[in-house]
């Protein structure tokens, strides 16, 4: 595992995998920029975001490949809500699984710190994946985003993240290798002690409220499915 505690997560999405030809790479590229960036300007002075704050308009171009994991213990999360490419990836229904059915057994230990990482620091994950061959179906290769979330009550138990893979499918389950692990940690200093940091101050929505300032229901433990994933035909 990579702690790149001095560089942007941003910058990581550049050296993504090609996923096809040069078009398609680059649009997927471009659209998972657009997808940390969205959680990136949802960090209102500089914090790790609200899970209800997530609107699915604002990651409509990958919204099939995104999910919204709960953290249940130490390096394990659940999947709450999912897009049809996981679901499509391991052949059946993944809501409820734990995020690491995506991930070989021998690689589990490896995401487990990860996740750990992801929910205590917090930090933002990137792994860079892969699937081999063999009998009816072709090698894959895929990339996996975590972005950690505050949920209603206050506490980093919840995460915004995207798969998304290249090459066909075949037969499922499809479970993948881990390439590449990186953990960036986020610093939260400025957003305790000013309320924007330099990094994000450009992406903040304008004249956000305070965090004290929500809606009284939002402190309430029951959390309300903001992200809705549809099929489209």
């Amino acid at each position: 595992m990579k702690d790149d505690s001095g560089s942007s997560f941003l910058d990581k999405i550049a050296d993504l995998r090609p996923t096809g030809s040069g078009t398609r790479h680059d649009r997927r590229e471009a659209d998972l920029q657009k997808f940390v960036s969205y959680w990136s300007g949802m960090r209102r002075g500089g914090d790790v975001p609200l899970r209800t704050e997530i609107d699915p308009r604002g990651i409509e171009s990958l919204l099939s490949n995104a999910f919204i994991a709960e953290k249940v213990a130490p390096g394990l999360a659940r999947l709450r809500i999912a897009g049809t490419h996981l679901s499509d990836v391991m052949g059946m229904e993944v809501r409820g699984m734990p995020l690491s059915a995506l991930i070989a057994p021998e690689d589990r230990g490896e995401l487990a710190d990860a996740m750990v990482e992801l929910f205590e620091r917090p930090a933002t994950l990137r792994l860079d994946l892969t699937a081999p061959g063999g009998l009816r179906r072709a090698a894959m290769a895929a990339t996996l985003i975590v972005l950690p979330l505050r949920s209603d009550l206050g506490d980093i138990s919840r995460a915004l993240g995207c798969f998304v893979s290249s090459g066909p499918i075949g037969t499922t389950p499809r479970r993948f290798k881990i390439v590449e692990c990186k953990v960036t940690p986020l610093d939260l200093t400025d957003a305790k002690a000013t309320g924007f940091s330099e990094e994000q101050a450009a992406l903040a929505a304008p004249a956000p409220k305070a965090r004290d300032e929500q809606p009284a229901e939002l402190s309430h433990p029951s959390e309300r499915p903001y992200l809705r994933l549809v099929h489209s035909d």
